[in-house]
Parts: C-alpha cells; sequence; structure tokens
C-alpha cells in the first residue's frame, strides 16, 4: 500500500452479492479499528484503551453517530443504510434497544460496502462526522 489509506478492495465478490449482514460484519471490523486507531494518539493505558473501545463501538454508541451522518449520506449511500436498517437480525443485544441496533448495523453495513469498494477517503469523512458524535469521544480519559 503506498498511499497510507485504509484500503483492501475484496476482488472475488461485489459488493452487490453480499447482504446487508455480511456488510456490516465487514464494517464493524473497520468501524472498530478507526476508533482503535484514532484512541491511539491518546495517551491511555491498554486497559483505558480497551475500555474506551468498547464503549464507543457499542451499539447505542454507533447509532448516535448514525443519527448524526445521515443527512450527509448519498442516495446510494443511503440505499445501502436503509436496507441494513431493515434487515431482520434475529437477535438483538440485551444491552441495547432494537431501533439502536438496527441504526448501528445500518452504518456497519455503509462502512463495511465502502471498505470493499476501497472508497477509503469517503471512509474517513464518515468517520470524522462519527467521531464528533460519538458519546465521550472527545474527551477520552486520562491514564488510570
Amino acid at each position: 500500500m503506498s498511499d497510507n489509506r485504509l484500503t483492501f478492495p475484496y476482488e472475488n465478490i461485489h459488493r452487490g452479492e453480499l447482504s446487508s449482514l455480511a456488510l456490516a460484519h465487514v464494517g464493524d471490523a473497520v468501524f472498530e479499528l478507526f476508533v482503535r486507531t484514532r484512541l491511539c494518539a491518546h495517551e491511555l493505558t491498554a486497559e483505558r484503551l480497551h475500555r474506551r473501545t468498547v464503549e464507543l463501538v457499542c451499539a447505542s454508541a454507533q447509532a448516535a453517530a448514525a443519527r448524526a451522518v445521515m443527512d450527509s449520506l448519498t442516495e446510494e449511500e443511503l440505499d445501502i443504510f436503509r436496507r441494513a436498517r431493515n434487515a431482520k437480525s434475529h437477535r438483538v443485544p440485551h444491552s441495547t434497544t432494537a431501533a439502536d441496533y438496527n441504526l448501528a448495523t445500518a452504518l456497519e453495513a455503509l462502512f463495511g460496502s465502502l471498505y470493499l469498494d476501497g472508497r477509503s477517503e469517503r471512509l474517513e469523512e464518515l468517520f470524522n462526522l462519527c467521531w464528533a458524535h460519538l458519546p465521550g469521544a472527545a474527551s477520552p480519559q486520562p491514564k488510570a
């Protein structure tokens, strides 16, 4: 990789062939990697890095970010977002509401789609918007 951007287009499967939940599976990892990378810029202990990551990638935090970025999405991105939001998941974690879980899944699917398409600049742009709206993201806790 020559330009220091997150990009790994998966050439064997076209994004359109994947289900919304498969895109969300990939996007969950991409979103978490962005969060982990951003948190490394702060001087936190390893334990605190882990705690903050868990706090920022949970469904309720992702749902807050999703609500904030929806107005910034293109029509194509909104289509991916809506399909994933409406996908039927068989299980919703007890720690969140179904509405928040669906929004988090939609955001993750969008991130998965952009990642698989190799659209790293758009990923960074959307993540920066998300970061500004993740609860508590702007104020990391000092070393414990």
